[in-house]
């Protein structure tokens, strides 16, 4: 599929979308769905779905296994209500994929979620006390390790908490069918166009390398350099996650009776994810990489750390000690829009037609979906289901000012990691690293807890 062309001279329409990914996309198509006259421009610096999005683990689940957070941050209603809305986020996503026409691997097998050590167990008591205040018992079940162990055979496995709503996707297969929906409903899509400013006017404009567009209204979907705007810096951080992928391993991964579609993840605060591919591949995510300075998202550190990729393919081998012998096919990293307190937010930049979604904290694809549908609802001024959601309505917390964030963030990370490595080999974690550890929760703070 030949990129599109980039944008050259003048372009008006009624709305710009700026960023090629999950969420551009998802709002492009979300738009022209609920208004067909609507004219749609979307311009991708690159090609469509060649940031985060083509660079995610391809899980895909909502807001059940973030109750604790969640009720934190919104109490039990809010909680609830980002719970229901990923609900409706998964039906509209299998929708998508029974329809699009092509096969993005939608493999419907639930996530698995699991301790491998006596702290991880102690876990899954104050997850099923959430589920149960409220009410959502059929979303969260817990499991022994009997039944752990029958579902992935791994003599590090626990017991663990199975959330049955979720399912695994190829994210790459995903943005390509996303794009074609998008360009045959009629957007104006080009890529290779990257965006060099925008004036928040009446209408709004957005210059170019070789263009602009003047548009009346205007999306940002450009993930972590949203980081980079005063108006949303104060808000968000950026963090990284690295990914390797095995060569196939049929033979490992029948002998530990892995035969399902189950996505899974351990219950360290720094969590390995990890799932199979359709052709017998492990794919296993750490999402522990190093922290970012400022707003500065292209640092060579969030993309290319052997540190990073080392404890991944450590997880690897430790949490599926079937495939120890198996080679690495490849590893990549990427930087990921942490918020505040750990949940997204799709926001209109005040007294602006400008709109924009950000801080998706590694949440995955399904996050996405309802990013598309929460800036649709902003861009046409509906208030609806989605528009009222604590996404759009919450008032944001503020993260600390550099250079004191990068600092705190680097030192408690480092401290994080050092108390999940020990436990993990049943040592006790240097003093010092225990008491940096809990000074997120000591200070409020939302990241660094889980």
């Amino acid at each position: 599929m030949p990129a599109a062309a980039p944008l050259e001279g003048e372009c008006a329409a009624d709305v710009a979308i700026v960023g090629g990914g999950f969420a551009g996309l998802w709002t492009a198509l979300t738009l022209k769905n609920r208004r067909p006259d609507l004219s749609v421009v979307l311009i991708e610096a690159s090609i469509c779905g060649s940031g985060a999005s083509g660079k995610n683990g391809g899980k895909v689940h909502g807001y059940w296994s973030s109750l604790g957070n969640a009720v934190q941050v919104l109490g039990q209603d809010g909680a609830r209500a980002i719970a229901e809305a990923g609900d409706w986020a998964q039906q509209g996503i299998r929708t998508f994929a029974s329809e699009c026409n092509r096969d993005i691997w939608w493999r419907e097998g639930g996530n698995l979620v699991v301790a491998t050590t006596s702290q991880q167990e102690e876990k899954i008591a104050s997850v099923t006390q959430r589920a149960c205040e409220l009410g959502a018992e059929e979303h969260v079940k817990v499991l022994s390790e009997k039944e752990v162990q029958a579902r992935c055979a791994s003599p590090v496995f626990r017991r663990g908490i199975f959330y049955p709503d979720a399912a695994t996707v190829h994210p790459a297969r995903l943005a390509r069918a996303l794009r074609q929906a998008v360009l045959n409903s009629g957007v104006s899509l080009f890529e290779n166009s990257p965006m060099l400013g925008v004036d928040p006017g009446k209408p709004c404009r957005i210059e170019t390398s070789r263009g602009h567009i003047v548009a009346r209204e205007v999306v940002l979907a450009t993930n972590t350099a949203l980081s980079a705007r005063p108006e949303i810096r104060p808000h968000l951080s950026i963090f990284s996650s690295y990914v390797v992928m095995s060569e196939p391993a049929p033979e490992q991964l029948a002998s530990m009776n892995w035969i399902g579609n189950e996505g899974l993840a351990d219950l360290r605060m720094f969590l390995h994810y990890f799932r199979k591919t359709e052709d017998d591949r492990v794919l296993m995510g750490s999402g522990s990489g190093p922290v970012g300075y400022g707003d500065n998202a292209k640092a060579r550190h969030l993309t290319h750390d052997r540190a990073s990729i080392r404890r991944a393919e450590a997880g690897l081998r430790r949490l599926l000690p079937e495939l120890r012998d198996v080679p690495l096919a490849r590893a990549w990293g990427g930087a990921i829009d942490v918020s505040a307190d750990r949940l997204p937010f799709f926001k209109t930049v005040p007294n602006t037609r400008i709109h924009y979604a950000c801080g998706f904290s590694g949440h995955g694809v399904n996050a996405t979906y309802i990013a598309g549908q929460c800036l649709a609802s902003l861009v046409l001024n509906e208030r609806d289901r989605w528009s009222t959601l604590p996404f759009c309505t919450r008032s944001l917390p503020r993260l600390p000012p550099e250079p004191f964030r990068f600092t705190g963030a680097s030192a408690i990370r480092s401290a994080i990691l050092a108390c999940e490595e020990a436990d993990e080999q049943n040592l006790h974690a240097p003093a010092v690293a225990r008491a940096v550890a809990k000074l997120p929760k000591i200070f409020g703070l939302r990241i660094g807890i889980r």
